[in-house]
């Protein structure tokens, strides 16, 4: 198993169709349901039903929340975008390399092309681990 793990809460897992909505969100938040579909009517021709049902899902997944104001939902991320993420990476972590961190970053250097610019940015990230460690 890898090093031990920051705080285990991850959020809720999020399907493909979840996490284009919530960067829909992220970016226009509060926002209705129609902001939402009208965003993403030219890379994906969704319907507002089909926005406006997932949104309402992703409510009762914990991912949203909705506040009503008359007739109109306003939609906002119950979530941070990092803490999706980390929940994501974890969930990735576990199941393609049972926790283990550094054959997940292997595999990652080996199979990217990495800049020199990257390369470095490395480094950098792999040196203040290390101070921090000490």
């Amino acid at each position: 198993m890898g090093k031990k793990q920051k705080s285990e809460q991850s959020a809720t897992s999020m399907t493909d169709v979840e996490w284009v909505i919530m960067n829909v969100v992220w970016e226009q938040e509060p926002c209705a349901a129609g902001t939402v579909q009208e965003a993403l009517a030219e890379s994906h021709g969704w319907a507002y039903s089909t926005v406006k049902t997932t949104m309402d899902r992703m409510v009762t997944k914990g991912l949203l929340t909705r506040k009503v104001i008359r007739n109109l939902n306003l939609f906002s991320s119950a979530i941070s975008p990092d803490k999706a993420k980390r929940g994501e990476l974890k969930r990735l972590l576990r199941r393609a390399f049972n926790g283990a961190l550094t054959p997940m970053l292997q595999f990652l250097v080996e199979e990217e092309e990495l800049t020199p610019d990257e390369i470095q940015q490395l480094r950098e990230l792999i040196k203040q681990a290390g101070r921090k460690s000490e």
